[in-house]
């Protein structure tokens, strides 16, 4: 199954479409391969119909206009392209992709079966899965059986896909001892699904307690996760809980999908795990996670609208429905419409006023547009609530302090930042943030360097931090030492246009100045703020030290003016 799904995946990801450019229509040919590079499913499906429309045998314009409406959730408009594609290459895996999800959808078991056993395939696991639950569907509950335990010893890593779907269908007939003993197995992976049937199961059978200690036993603290938590207080509460993982041999199917979805996930290009998690989503629409799945993929991928319209496919009453919000701001934030993003969070606080999450990154949205006065009252808003604070407290002190840095009110900065150190001892974020700002501001020199140091040596990698490093052994006038430190810096992140003016004043301070204008030239090139970019051209003009004089300071060396 691996060596299949690679072979597809690297296809879809790596933007190769081969028509026979002399029938096809080259300049959408030409789109709808960009198209692909860039991951726009809706420009490709549009460019690869007006390409098709030309060369309507072509299998690989097919295959990717095929795709194309997979990845947009559109399978109804896959439904002639599929038939051509499949009678040109029988046993495409991207036609039968779309033809067995139709199938599926419409609940034809009978079709179902025909085309797997008449050669359409997805995969060998896939294809006996679906084989099983089709049988499910129809009733025939000792083939559906067979097939599951068939698949059983499958291989490839997905040995438990077989035993876990034979454990789902026996609970949905209600044979719910079975389904414990099946996902008692100790080879059985702890997956959320896998615990969630066993404990829906244990319920049915009136063992709420078993079901109540293996949860605790498996999740822990649930407190961030509102489904989890609404199962503890059903078990707590004596409830018995209905068996809700799948109600039906399609949402069987579903559960399949997704679950090689989440088995590919990380292991090969997103776009075409995407497939996988959008027909989940196409077979059953009433579970969140497969929405959120197919929502983070696509913002993976860029496509951030169509990640939003994901997002928003989740009910308000939903458990997941603050996750979901929370996404679809990140979405619509990384779409560009940061004022958008604004509106969705306010309107969280305004509906879910105990979400701490929703406050946190409505004051993180502030930060970014420098709005920092309304960033400081949205994390009061949490801090507020935790008093004593607890540890996992610290970052929000860490970006408040900062917060109130920016608006020049040094003393709440300083408390916040020392606050978060005190809860989260030799953090070296806070550690640099804290022991800079004294630099800039010229106090506390040698704690500030103590903590500069204490930070560098925590993350020796983090340009930001040798900066601060070098930086501060140029404010103490120890130039010679700070060049080593400043040029790794430069390494570390050779586009950054400060690291790169440091390097230049740090030059200039030990007599490098050809060297020092080249650094500032570079400065330049990488778009400082204007304040910056200004500072940097009047260095290039008369020099460090004159600039230096300019704004009061003291120079690195004395200003011959002869």
């Amino acid at each position: 199954m691996i060596t299949t799904l690679t072979a597809v995946g690297l296809l879809v990801g790596s933007g190769v479409i081969a028509p026979n450019v002399a029938h096809a229509d080259a300049g959408s040919y030409l789109a709808a391969r960009q198209a692909m590079i860039e991951r726009n499913f809706s420009e490709l499906a549009d460019y690869a119909a007006r390409a098709v429309a030309t060369d309507t045998k072509n299998p690989a314009l097919l295959e990717s206009l095929v795709s194309a409406k997979i990845s947009l959730g559109e399978f109804d408009d896959t439904r002639g392209y599929a038939m051509i594609l499949e009678q040109i290459e029988p046993g495409n895996q991207i036609a039968a992709m779309a033809t067995l999800t139709l199938l599926a959808q419409n609940e034809d078991y009978e079709g179902l079966i025909e085309a797997i056993e008449g050669g359409q395939s997805i995969s060998s696991v896939v294809d006996g899965l679906m084989l099983a639950w089709a049988y499910v569907g129809l009733g025939d509950m000792s083939r559906a059986l067979e097939l599951f335990d068939d698949n059983s010893s499958s291989g490839q890593g997905f040995e438990f896909f077989g035993p876990y779907n034979k454990a789902l269908a026996l609970a949905m007939v209600g044979d719910f001892e079975s389904t414990v003993d099946i996902l008692s197995a100790p080879d059985t992976p702890p997956t959320r699904s896998a615990v969630i049937a066993k404990v829906e199961a244990l319920s049915q059978l009136e063992r709420n307690d078993v079901a109540l200690a293996y949860f605790q036993e498996m999740f822990g603290d649930v407190s961030i996760d509102p489904e989890l938590t609404a199962i503890r207080t059903a078990l707590e509460a004596g409830e018995t809980l209905p068996f809700s993982v799948i109600g039906s041999a399609r949402d069987g199917m579903a559960d399949v999908f997704f679950a090689v979805a989440t088995a590919l996930e990380g292991g090969l290009d997103d776009a075409y795990t995407l497939l996988y998690a959008r027909i989940a989503q196409a077979l059953r629409s009433d579970v969140a996670d497969y929405h959120l799945n197919v929502a983070f993929l696509l913002q993976r991928l860029g496509n951030f609208d169509l990640a939003t319209e994901a997002f928003d496919m989740i009910a308000t009453d939903d458990p997941a429905y603050t996750q979901a919000t929370l996404g679809r701001a990140a979405s619509l934030r990384a779409a560009g419409k940061e004022d958008a993003e604004l509106e969705v969070l306010r309107q969280l606080t305004k509906s879910h006023p105990e979400l701490d999450d929703a406050f946190t990154a409505l004051g993180d949205a502030m930060r970014r547009q420098e709005r920092y006065e309304e960033a400081v009252e949205a994390y009061s808003v949490v801090i507020d609530r935790y008093q004593p604070a607890p540890a996992a407290l610290w970052p929000l002190y860490f970006t408040r302090g900062t917060a109130y840095e920016r608006l020049d009110e040094w003393e709440k900065s300083e408390a916040d930042l020392r606050k978060a150190l005190e809860l989260e001892p030799g953090q070296p974020r806070v550690l640099n943030y804290l022991g800079y700002s004294f630099l800039e501001l010229k106090i506390n020199l040698d704690e500030a360097m103590e903590m500069i140091r204490e930070a560098a040596e925590a993350r020796p990698m983090d340009g930001y931090i040798i900066d601060s490093l070098a930086w501060g052994l140029y404010r103490l006038q120890r130039y010679e030492e700070a060049v080593e430190p400043m040029e790794r810096a430069v390494e570390l992140m050779p586009v950054d246009p400060i690291v790169n003016d440091h390097l230049g004043d740090v030059y200039w301070a030990v007599g490098r100045e050809r060297e020092a204008q080249f650094q500032w030239q570079r400065a330049l090139s990488f778009e400082p703020e204007e304040d910056e970019a200004n500072r940097i051209r009047r260095k290039l003009e008369i020099g460090l030290d004159r600039v230096l004089i300019e704004e009061g300071e003291e120079p690195t060396r004395d200003v011959n003016d002869g």
